[in-house]
């Protein structure tokens, strides 16, 4: 049987006074329901005994009756940052299990303090409901939503959350919805380089680094050198001109990170819509790694193991015993005298490994030798 998906829309937020003071104070109350989490999960994990999303869920109950304050807040969010913590404290733990070395973990979850974490609300269910092209959340909280497009289908819940910069959004989770496009009868290779964010078995596929970051550098220093000036010291409030510097700083790399996501999934879209099959190296780039364009639009990906594309040869499977470096940009095959550019031959591996059979694509996939073929 197929998983369900989902997919998500984000539209930003408009909002009244009234409205952000009772986010917050919902926040404040999830806030302090996720550190009670922490704290009780630390104290068991002390005591040797398991704790649990259930019964987490269960102390809630209790924590609701014993602060009247908290009982007076939607329950539903509450209950949903338990299920975020839940999710939080497994993916760590499986971490630990699979042995993933420290700096690659994801961490126990820690402490949300007062003023450093955004805001961050789950709304499921009954909780939350649009009408008349408004968002109106459990507790008499309604919210103008900009709407860029029309959603696809009812939305099974919504999450308001604060960016960076401030501004305020809500992301919706629909069911998702299937565009087929017309078949191409072509497969294509993908290999995550260096010097170029993706190659491909064809030369017009290709995705050159934007150096979206680099054409910007110059201000962001400016900024963080005069953050550095304006530094408080421990115990001191911010300087206007700290927090400017800073805001400044988040709106640039806020910018930047716009402009390699919406770099990114114009190239996927043109590649889904230029060939049925892809075969892609699993190494899952940051900028790509929420992609469900193949999904999306019913084509064929296949996510191929990364080990030894370097030092294979894409046309008769010999491997060299030792990697070439980095600087070492043309592969060169000792057994049949294949020589190609490296990350072009990496892309064609990926293929073969696949058993696609790219007709019509550049730099096709090449006939194995006899002898190869028959090992």
């Amino acid at each position: 049987m197929s998983k369900n998906r989902n997919a998500r829309f984000c539209f930003r937020l408009r909002m009244s006074a009234s409205a952000l003071k009772a986010l917050h104070q919902e926040w404040d109350r999830c806030r302090w329901v996720w550190n009670e989490c922490v704290a009780t999960s630390r104290k068991a994990h002390r005591a040797g005994e398991q704790c649990g999303p259930a019964g987490l869920d269960r102390m809630l109950t209790g924590w609701r009756k014993k602060h009247e304050w908290l009982g007076n807040g939607a329950s539903v969010p509450q209950q949903q940052i338990i299920r975020d913590f839940g999710r939080a404290r497994a993916k760590s733990l499986m971490d630990i299990k699979n042995r993933v070395p420290v700096r690659k973990r994801a961490g126990m979850p820690r402490f949300k303090h007062k003023g450093r974490s955004r805001p961050s609300l789950n709304f499921t269910g009954s909780s939350f409901r649009v009408h008349d092209g408004r968002l109106r959340l459990v507790g008499g909280i309604t919210l103008r939503v900009v709407w860029s497009r029309p959603l696809p289908a009812e939305p099974t819940s919504v999450r308001v959350y604060q960016d960076s910069l401030g501004h305020w959004y809500a992301s919706f989770v629909v069911p998702a919805q299937t565009e087929p496009l017309p078949e191409t009868g072509t497969a294509i290779g993908v290999d995550w380089g260096v010097r170029e964010l993706a190659t491909t078995t064809s030369d017009e596929h290709d995705l050159p680094h934007p150096e979206h970051g680099k054409r910007a550098e110059q201000r962001p220093a400016q900024l963080q050198r005069a953050m550095a000036r304006r530094r408080p010291r421990p115990g001191q409030s911010s300087s206007h001109g700290y927090l400017n510097a800073r805001l400044q700083t988040a709106k640039i790399y806020k910018k930047i990170a716009r402009q390699r996501q919406d770099t990114a999934r114009k190239w996927a879209k043109r590649v889904v819509r230029d060939f049925d099959r892809l075969a892609v190296e699993d190494i899952r780039p940051k900028f790509l790694a929420k992609s469900t364009m193949a999904r999306k639009h019913c084509r064929e990906l296949h996510l191929v193991h990364a080990a030894y594309t370097t030092t294979e040869c894409a046309q008769c499977g010999a491997r060299t015993k030792h990697a070439p470096p980095l600087s070492e940009r043309t592969y060169h095959c000792m057994n049949c005298g294949l020589s190609m550019p490296r990350d072009k031959n990496s892309a064609l591996v990926m293929l073969v490994r696949a058993g696609f059979h790219p007709v019509g694509v550049e730099s096709g996939r090449p006939e194995r030798p006899q002898a190869v073929q028959a090992a």
